[in-house]
C-alpha cells in the first residue's frame, strides 16, 4: 500500500474516496487502535503533545502515541548545558518510553526513518518541529502526515508566521490544521478557525492562543483523520493567496525611530520572545556624552501629541518617543545593559538628571 500512496494522491477525488473506504474497511476489521507518531519542539508543542497523551489514555480512544521525534538536545541557559528539547522533556517527565523518543539531526536521515517504519505509524501529527520532512518520510504513515499551523493558510507559510503576522500588524489571524506536502505548508487543510489579534498581544501569548485552538481542531478532526477520511474532507489552498513568513535573524532586531510608531510597536511585540529588539539612545550629563544600546521590551502607540523633539519624555510612567511621520510610541519596559527588564519610570529615576535624547548617526561626526 505504501507504494501505491504517490500514485493515489495524484487521482481524482473519486480514486481517494474509494481509498479512505478501504483504509477505513480495514481499521474497522482489525479493530486495533491507530499508532501516532508526534513530531514537535518548542513548548507550545509539548502542550499539543500534553493534549495528545491525554486524549490517547482516554478509556475510549482510537489511537495511541507510538514514538515522538523532536529536535537534538541544545545549549540552554546560563551554563550552556546541552538540555533536551522541552517536548523530549515533557515527555519523560510523562513517563514516555524514553527509548520510543527520537532526536534526529535531519528526519532525512535513513536510519530514522528506519526506525520510524518499525513503528508501523498510521498518523503523524507535526508541531513546530523546525525540521523538513523529506518524501521518504512522508510515504511511511499510511494515513499521511498533518501540521498544526499557526495560520490561516495560505497565509505565512513559513517558519515564523506568529511573528510575521503581528510584525505587519494584521487584526485577524488563525490556525490551520492541514496535511503536509513536499512543497513548505502547501498541503490541503483539514481544518482552520479565525482568531482577533489585540493590538498589543505579543507574539509568545498569541503563538500559546493558537496552538490551544489548533490542538481543538487536531482533536475534533482526528476521527475522520484516523478512519480515512480526513484528506477526502480536506479543501486544497488557493496557492495564488500564498503569502510567506521567513525565518527571523538577530540583524532584525535593531529599531529606528525614524518609522512610524505602530510599525516600531508591532516589531516589538513580534520579536519579544527572540531576538527581542533593541535602540540606540545618547545619555548626556553637562560635560559627557554616552551611547547607550538597551533592549525595549513593551511598548504600546501614544495616542497624543507632544512638541517635536529628540529628548525622550516622561509621562505617567511610560518613556515617549517620537518617530516618524511625528507619530509618538510610549516605552513601558526596558532592559538596560547587564540588567534585569524594568519599569521604563524605574529605569529613568536611575538617571540621576542625565538627558536621554534619540541616537543621531550624525552626532558622530562631532
Amino acid at each position: 500500500m505504501l507504494g501505491l500512496r504517490p500514485w493515489l494522491l495524484a487521482q481524482s477525488p473519486q480514486a481517494l474516496k474509494r481509498h479512505d473506504l478501504v483504509v477505513r474497511s480495514l481499521h474497522q476489521e482489525c479493530g486495533r487502535k491507530s499508532r501516532l507518531v508526534f513530531l514537535g519542539t518548542p513548548e507550545p508543542a509539548a502542550k499539543v503533545l500534553d493534549s495528545l497523551l491525554d486524549a490517547a489514555a482516554a478509556k475510549d480512544s482510537k489511537f495511541e502515541i507510538a514514538g515522538i521525534v523532536t529536535q537534538p538536545p541544545a545549549a540552554r541557559g546560563r551554563g550552556k548545558k546541552q538540555m533536551p528539547s522541552l517536548v523530549a522533556q515533557r515527555a519523560l517527565d510523562r513517563q514516555f518510553p524514553p527509548h520510543l523518543i527520537f532526536s534526529p539531526e535531519k528526519a532525512s536521515e535513513q536510519c530514522f526513518l528506519e526506525e520510524l517504519k518499525s513503528l508501523e505509524p498510521d498518523l503523524c501529527v507535526t508541531a513546530a518541529y523546525g525540521n523538513i520532512l523529506s518524501q521518504k518520510f512522508l510515504d511511511i504513515p499510511k494515513l499521511g502526515t498533518v501540521n498544526v499551523h499557526p495560520s490561516l493558510l495560505p497565509l505565512y507559510r513559513g517558519a515564523a508566521p506568529v511573528q510575521r503576522a503581528i510584525q505587519d500588524g494584521v487584526k485577524v489571524t488563525g490556525v490551520s490544521v492541514a496535511y503536509t506536502v513536499r512543497a513548505l505548508d502547501s498541503g490541503p487543510v483539514v481544518a482552520s478557525e479565525s482568531v482577533e489579534v489585540d493590538e498589543n498581544i505579543k507574539a509568545p501569548e498569541l503563538q500559546d492562543l493558537l496552538f490551544s485552538k489548533g490542538t481543538c481542531l487536531l482533536l475534533r478532526e482526528m476521527p475522520h483523520l484516523l478512519d480515512g477520511t480526513g484528506r477526502s474532507r480536506a479543501t486544497e489552498q488557493d496557492h495564488s493567496r500564498a503569502t510567506h513568513a521567513p525565518k527571523i535573524g538577530v540583524e532584525g532586531a535593531w529599531l529606528s525611530f525614524e518609522e512610524p510608531a505602530a510599525i516600531i510597536h508591532n516589531k516589538v511585540r513580534a520579536f519579544s520572545e527572540w531576538p527581542g529588539t533593541k535602540a540606540k539612545f545618547h545619555l548626556s550629563s553637562s560635560n559627557d556624552r554616552e551611547i547607550l544600546e538597551m533592549k525595549i521590551v513593551t511598548t504600546r502607540v501614544c495616542q497624543s501629541g507632544f512638541p517635536s523633539t529628540r529628548s525622550i519624555l516622561l509621562n505617567a510612567g511610560s518613556m515617549l518617543v517620537e518617530c516618524g511621520d511625528h507619530s509618538w510610541l510610549e516605552i513601558l519596559e526596558v532592559q538596560p545593559p547587564g540588567r534585569k527588564v524594568m519599569k521604563a519610570r524605574d529605569f529613568w529615576n536611575g538617571l540621576q538628571g542625565k538627558e536621554l535624547t534619540k541616537f543621531y548617526e550624525e552626532v558622530l561626526m562631532h
